[in-house]
């Protein structure tokens, strides 16, 4: 994998991290405006950084409109 590809996945990956760890957070804490705000920017930024290297190097999973021939078999796989 070339470097510029692994330096974005792993964004996406340090995105989804974030959310995940702030969705936990707001569970216990859900009348916390800062931490919702700090949620909804990261949320766009995370969509974002994925919608940019589905663009550059397919999908990240499956669960991402393809077009033929099927696109979430192609090499690499995105954790390789």
């Amino acid at each position: 994998m070339d470097s510029a590809r692994e330096r974005l996945l792993r964004e996406v990956m340090a995105a989804d991290f974030t959310l995940i760890e702030l969705n936990l957070y707001l569970n216990t804490h859900p009348y916390d405006q800062r931490a919702i705000t700090i949620f909804n920017e990261c949320l766009q930024k995370a969509k974002a950084l994925r919608q940019n290297y589905e663009r550059l190097y397919g999908p990240i999973t499956p669960m991402t409109p393809s077009k033929c021939p099927w696109q979430w078999i192609e090499d690499p796989w995105p954790w390789q």
